[in-house]
C-alpha cells in the first residue's frame, strides 16, 4: 500500500470532473420536483443523452452539437413522460420507472454501431493567469467548459427560484397546485417546462460521462448515476446550494475510492467500488432518522383543473 502516490491537487481536480454529470442531473431534477413533480426517469435520460451525444459528436466530430443533441434527446424523452403524466394523468411513479427502461433499452440499441470507438472530447479553458496558479491552477482553473457550466448553472437555479416571478409561480406550483390554480396561474404549463428542462439536464449529464469523463460508449456506462441524482435532492433538502455540496461530496467519494484501489489498499474492491451508493444510503438514513426534509407540498400528486 502506497498513499504517497495519491496526489491531492490531481484528487481535487478528479472529483471536479467525477462531480460534473450528477450536477447537471440532479439541479435539473430539482427544478421538476420544486414543480410539485417527482420524475424517477432520470437515469433513463442520462443514458439516451449519453448514447445521442456520442452519437451525434462522432459523426459531426463536435463535441459542442453532441452536449446540445443530448440536451434535445433528454427533453424529448421526459416530454412523453409529462404528456403522460400531465395530460393523461398516469402515476409518477410507475411513468417514471418505465422511462427509465426505456432508456436504458433505447440506449442499447442506438449504441451498439458505436462500441470501440472513440469520440472528440472538450478542450481544457485557458483561464489565463489564473491557469497558471501553482496549484490552485490544476485544481479549479484547467478544466472543460461544462465543469463551469454546471456550477453556473446552480447559480442560475438558485437566483431564479429567489428572485425571480417565474421562480415564485414554480414554487407555488410545487406547494399547492389547486392555490395556484385558482390564483389563474396555468399549473401544467409551468410543470411541462420544468420537465422539459429537467430533462435536458439530465441529458447533459449524461453526455458528459460519455464524451468528457470517458470519452467512449459503453453500455449501461450511466451505472446508476440517474438515481444517485434523485437521491442528492432529497440530501439537498430541495435547496440548489447543498445540490452542488452533495454532487462533490459523492464524486470525491468515488474518486477517492479509485485512487485508494490503485495505491493497493487492503480493502475488499467490491467494497471499495460499493462505497459511494453505501455512503448515499446511510445520509438518506440519517436525513429520514432526523425528520429533516423540505420537499414540495405537492410532489407527485397529479393535478386536474377540475379539482
Amino acid at each position: 500500500m502506497d498513499l504517497s502516490s495519491i496526489s491531492p491537487i490531481l484528487l481535487v481536480a478528479s472529483i471536479m470532473v467525477s462531480a460534473t454529470p450528477i450536477m447537471l442531473a440532479a439541479i435539473g431534477e430539482l427544478v421538476v420536483e420544486k414543480s410539485g413533480t417527482l420524475n424517477l426517469g432520470v437515469e433513463g435520460m442520462m443514458i439516451t443523452g449519453a448514447v445521442v451525444g456520442f452519437a451525434a459528436a462522432v459523426n459531426t466530430t463536435s463535441p459542442l452539437v453532441g452536449f446540445a443533441a443530448a440536451a434535445g434527446a433528454g427533453a424529448l424523452l421526459s416530454l412523453v413522460f409529462a404528456i403522460l403524466t400531465q395530460y393523461l394523468l398516469s402515476n409518477q411513479v410507475a411513468t417514471g420507472l418505465g422511462l427509465t427502461l426505456a432508456g436504458l433499452g433505447l440506449s442499447a440499441l442506438l449504441g451498439k454501431p458505436y462500441e470501440g470507438i472513440k469520440s472528440p472530447t472538450l478542450p481544457k479553458l485557458d483561464l489565463g493567469p489564473l491557469s497558471d496558479i501553482p496549484g490552485l491552477g490544476t485544481m479549479f482553473f484547467k478544466h472543460d467548459i461544462m465543469v463551469y457550466l454546471s456550477i453556473l448553472l446552480v447559480i442560475a437555479v438558485w437566483a431564479f427560484l429567489k428572485y425571480t416571478r417565474a421562480g415564485l409561480i414554480l414554487r407555488a406550483v410545487g406547494e399547492s397546485h389547486d392555490s395556484a390554480h385558482a390564483l389563474g396561474y396555468k399549473v401544467v404549463r409551468v410543470r411541462m417546462l420544468a420537465i422539459l428542462f429537467g430533462g435536458a439536464c439530465a441529458g447533459l449529464g449524461g453526455a458528459y460521462l460519455s464524451l468528457v469523463r470517458v470519452p467512449q460508449w459503453t453500455e449501461g456506462m450511466t451505472a446508476g448515476a440517474g438515481w444517485i441524482a434523485l437521491a442528492i435532492v432529497v440530501f439537498a433538502s430541495w435547496r440548489p446550494w447543498r445540490i452542488m455540496v452533495g454532487a462533490y461530496l459523492f464524486g470525491g467519494i468515488t474518486v477517492l475510492q479509485l485512487n485508494l484501489q490503485a495505491a493497493g489498499v487492503k480493502v475488499p474492491v467490491a467494497l471499495l467500488s460499493a462505497s459511494p451508493y453505501l455512503v448515499t444510503i446511510l445520509v438518506l438514513v440519517i436525513i429520514s432518522a432526523r425528520g429533516a426534509h423540505g420537499a414540495p407540498a405537492s410532489l407527485g400528486r397529479s393535478f386536474h383543473a377540475s379539482n
